[in-house]
């Protein structure tokens, strides 16, 4: 029997629940039947509306779609007036202030604190310039990720932007594939990297070569069946095609019209589509996939082209790009310039400052990436210098601390009703500690730390260096926020998921933990070895001992009492919320 989200989604989804969502925004926050919250709210995701948790009622998160991470000129400086107008709530962030914007690990961006009536003036805003919110949520394809440099990446091996557009404009813009069974994320990759990271997409293309006709011919190794959360995560798995760019889109629109058709609607729990090709198997889906779906032959897989997959995966900073932080050079002979925004979260002026150099130093283009970054693109040679020494570099360097470098954080409770601890404020404040109290060697350039406030792993924990993921724990008698605590994870050409080696750690004690461990590996590591090889060097059980958990001098947590239960976690007091669009509270009875 289908379950309720089902049957919602049954009734109305996809494009027609726009006209409905702009039905509500006019007649405002009181006009939605109490009783039919929960479906209208489940509905909106597909349009990138979502609310916002429990004692926040009447104000939403709204998440963008910008295929690739891509941000033409005028697109971020649109999202960022949005964020500097309507994204202000009714308590600032101890640490971000006031009306700011989130970078994501798919390349795109979120606001919050918005009001359900200003919706449609932040559409037209956003539209004018050619951004939407739509697909951006809910039980449909997700944004398409890819290289966020592509078409400008000197190493790029398959050139990408062709496929990614027809994927973005024909597949997930085909409304009769809105109504997924669960999410679906789509990558692409044609460079050297694997910065799209295929292995943790549902689908996933990687740079290959065959021989077809005599003739050597590039194109894509097809995944399947990759993801995080729920503590069972998969590996994408090869599907044994090789396709040409002219006809990977049919192979991808192929596997989402099966899953479409045939995934699990029943459970919600098992029905991603990593579990559909637990159940029927690579070699299954590729039979039907070639007697019902495409009209191409499909070809065995090609050989990989690439000497080393090295994007997020642990390999020393010779071997190639972790990241696309830094000053890069574009085959046109102009740069690419990556800041650090540790958590991904930076603030409106900040953003558009970001913008103004953008368009003063290079060609207005801004990108995104999987690792919440932003990247300046089109700098002259000569340009360089004077960019570098502007004053928001200083603050989101090309050059950062390891620590920042690997920093990764999910919305957690601030926003978030299934997380379990807050997140970015915790992240930022345990940054700064760190960077204060660990002295690394110079050619550590990174230390990959990602936190997810819950299981669902939204911070991609189970791929980091040290993972960490929200938990509650009894301290001195009383429940505060707590985290799981693992190491070893990474994507690469063995991709491997976290090993869990404490359970339960009280938040204050955190950075305590990951000091007594970096140390020792600075300590004991080899010469030139990175944390995830030393971490498969040095052994679990000599692992759990290291990581010794202890309350940190001079780190004071933003949150430790439990802020699920506070309706915003820095705020005293009841919330004034659910407010009108003014912001001013309601009455109870309305």
């Amino acid at each position: 029997m289908p379950n309720k989200k089902e049957k919602w989604k049954d009734g109305m989804y996809g494009d027609e629940v726009r006209e409905k969502l702009l039905e509500f925004a006019e007649e405002g926050w009181a006009s939605i039947p109490e009783d039919e919250k929960d479906m209208w709210f489940s509905r909106f995701k597909f349009w990138g509306v979502f609310h916002q948790r429990s004692g926040q009622e009447s104000y939403f998160m709204m998440r963008l779609t910008n295929c690739d991470g891509m941000l033409e000129p005028g697109q971020l400086r649109a999202i960022a007036e949005v964020a500097d107008e309507y994204a202000r709530g009714p308590v600032e962030n101890p640490e971000f202030g006031d009306a700011w914007i989130d970078f994501t690990t798919r390349q795109s961006v979120q606001l919050h604190w918005l009001k359900l009536e200003d919706v449609p003036e932040i559409w037209d805003k956003l539209e004018s310039v050619g951004v939407t919110t739509r697909s951006a949520g809910g039980d449909t394809m997700r944004n398409i990720s890819g290289c966020p440099v592509a078409g400008k990446d000197e190493h790029e091996l398959v050139e990408t932007r062709e496929l990614l557009d027809r994927l973005q404009e024909d597949l997930r813009g085909d409304d009769a594939l809105a109504n997924m069974p669960r999410k679906f994320n789509i990558s692409v990759t044609g460079c050297c990297e694997g910065c799209a990271q295929d292995s943790i997409n549902d689908v996933g293309l990687e740079p290959a070569e065959k021989e077809i006709d005599g003739e050597s011919v590039r194109g894509f190794n097809v995944r399947v069946g990759g993801g995080l959360g729920g503590r069972e995560p998969r590996e994408a798995r090869e599907l044994d095609v090789f396709v040409t760019p002219d006809n990977a889109y049919e192979l991808v629109r192929g596997f989402v019209e099966l899953y479409h058709a045939l995934g699990n609607r029943e459970n919600r729990n098992k029905n991603r589509a990593r579990f559909f090709v637990d159940d029927w198997g690579t070699t299954k889906i590729r039979k039907v996939l070639d007697e019902h779906y495409v009209d191409f032959e499909l070809r065995e897989a090609g050989e990989d082209v690439r000497d080393e997959y090295t994007y997020n995966a642990g390999r020393p900073v010779q071997a190639g790009k972790n990241d696309h932080v830094g000053v890069h050079d574009q085959p046109d002979g102009r740069n690419y310039v990556g800041l650090s925004v540790p958590v991904g979260r930076i603030t409106s002026e900040e953003a558009i400052e970001l913008v103004d150099l953008a368009e003063e130093y290079g060609s207005g283009e801004v990108r995104l990436t999987r690792r919440q970054n932003p990247i300046i693109m089109d700098v002259p040679d000569e340009a360089l210098d004077d960019l570098l020494a502007e004053p928001l570099l200083e603050t989101h360097k090309p050059e950062p601390n390891p620590f920042q470098r690997g920093a990764v954080a999910c919305t957690g409770t601030e926003f978030c009703g299934l997380a379990l601890t807050e997140t970015k404020a915790r992240m930022a404040r345990m940054l700064r500690w760190l960077r204060a109290n660990v002295d690394l060697q110079d050619d550590v350039e990174r230390i990959k730390i990602h936190y997810s406030g819950c299981t669902a792993d939204c911070g991609q924990a189970m791929t980091a260096d040290i993972g960490l993921q929200g938990m509650r724990a009894r301290k001195d008698g009383e429940m505060v926020e707590a985290m799981d605590v693992g190491v070893g994870g990474g994507i690469g050409e063995e991709p491997t998921f976290i090993d869990w080696i404490r359970q339960r750690v009280p938040a204050d004690e955190v950075p305590g933990l990951i000091k007594n461990l970096t140390q020792a590996f600075a300590a004991h590591r080899q010469e030139g070895q990175t944390f995830r090889q030393w971490v498969e060097a040095t052994g679990e059980e000599a692992l759990v001992e290291l990581a010794e958990p202890e309350e940190a001098d001079g780190y004071e947590d933003p949150c430790l009492n439990d802020a699920k239960q506070s309706w915003y976690p820095f705020a005293d007091g009841e919330s004034p919320a659910p407010t009108d669009p003014s912001g001013e509270p309601l009455p109870s009875d309305d």
